[in-house]
């Protein structure tokens, strides 16, 4: 059975300002997935990546919904709820 998710109303942000992570770029390391919070655009690296800086992210913050940026992949996790709650595309810069 689906996760209803309560925080989908919470989404400001669907498209990313840079494709980096900038936590890792500051401390020379790299990253392996990024993931976009969906509340303020931050962009951190995925829970694959040494410094899981997305999580780290959603742990200071509480902000509750990232998606993936990688290319053929729109999936949104809620850190809240534990579960894949939806697919969320970026929208086309007119």
């Amino acid at each position: 059975m689906p996760v209803e998710c309560t925080h989908l109303n919470d989404i400001k942000v669907t498209n990313p300002r840079e494709h980096v992570c900038g936590d890792c770029v500051k401390l020379g390391d790299a990253w392996v997935h990024l993931r976009l919070c969906l509340t303020c655009g931050h962009v951190g690296c995925c829970d694959s990546s040494k410094n899981k800086h997305a999580t780290k992210h959603f742990h200071k913050t509480t902000h509750p919904l990232i998606r993936s940026i990688e290319p053929g992949e729109d999936w949104v996790w809620c850190y809240v709820d534990e579960a894949m709650v939806g697919n969320l595309a970026a929208k086309r810069e007119t």
